[in-house]
């Protein structure tokens, strides 16, 4: 955006004045991709960073998201008809090609970042993407939100983010149990044995064909919910359909009782 490049020498220039070292402002180039404006720039920015924080060898990645944004997150996937997964919202620590990234700001409000600000004598830049409503997310901190504290008051937003951890927990549960029903359930050549599938529980099977059809390259933000249901109606819904096609020019069918892909024949 215009200013950009002003905005990042200023707060390099402070961060030198106040001892960090090294600092380094860095370029980032957004280029189109599925999903909109939005997630091209979000991933742009988390190459951008991963990748400096390697060059220095960096411990970890600190992100500055607070409570507001993930009561935000947690409403825009409601509206997505996201599932548990989204509506965990943003995880406090999760790691991103090897380097750890942590939200230390995730239980306070944005009202409390600002008088930290304050007290510290620190100008907040308000970037400008974050109130315009081209943007769905500013939308729901404009619009939305205001209207649902106003109707139901401010404990809105502390409910939002403590269902996002609730969520959280029980996804990370369910994680760990497909995880190892994957690893019962692999054949010798790669695939899935079906008998084993059938087995599970609806909650467990679909994350075992997701984190599958991950491990065969399939895009995990190309993946839908459509995707998924197909995998498993090999399973569950058997009637002799023909191929599975995933992201990434995959495939996957049912042979001899095992969930294979095509290229594996």
């Amino acid at each position: 955006q215009a200013g950009s490049a002003e905005r990042a020498d200023a707060v390099a220039r402070w961060a030198v004045e106040v001892g960090l070292d090294p600092v380094d402002a860095v370029p980032v180039t957004v280029a189109g991709r599925p999903g909109g404006p939005e997630a091209a720039a979000r991933e742009a920015r988390y190459q951008a960073l991963v990748a400096t924080a390697r060059r220095h060898e960096a411990a970890a990645l600190l992100l500055g998201h607070t409570r507001d944004d993930q009561a935000e997150t947690v409403l825009l996937a409601l509206a997505r008809g996201a599932g548990p997964r989204g509506l965990a919202g943003m995880p406090e620590r999760r790691e991103l090609d090897g380097v750890p990234l942590l939200r230390p700001l995730l239980d306070a409000s944005r009202e409390e970042t600002r008088k930290a600000c304050a007290a510290l004598g620190l100008t907040p830049w308000e970037d400008p993407h974050n109130v315009d409503p081209a943007y769905a997310r500013a939308r729901v901190r404009s619009d939305v939100l205001p209207v649902l504290v106003g109707a139901l008051g401010p404990g809105v937003l502390d409910n939002l983010a403590r269902t996002a951890r609730l969520v959280a927990a029980d996804t990370a549960a369910l994680d760990e149990l497909a995880a190892r029903s994957l690893a019962d359930a692999r054949a010798p050549d790669g695939g899935l044995s079906v008998e084993a599938l059938a087995t599970l529980p609806a909650a467990v099977r679909t994350r075992v064909l997701h984190l599958w059809a991950r491990e065969l390259g399939a895009s995990p933000a190309a993946l839908s919910h459509r995707h998924i249901a197909a995998l498993d109606a090999l399973v569950t819904a058997w009637r002799g359909q023909g191929e599975v096609h995933l992201p990434g020019g995959l495939r996957v069918c049912r042979r001899d009782r095992r969930l294979v892909p095509t290229e594996s024949r």
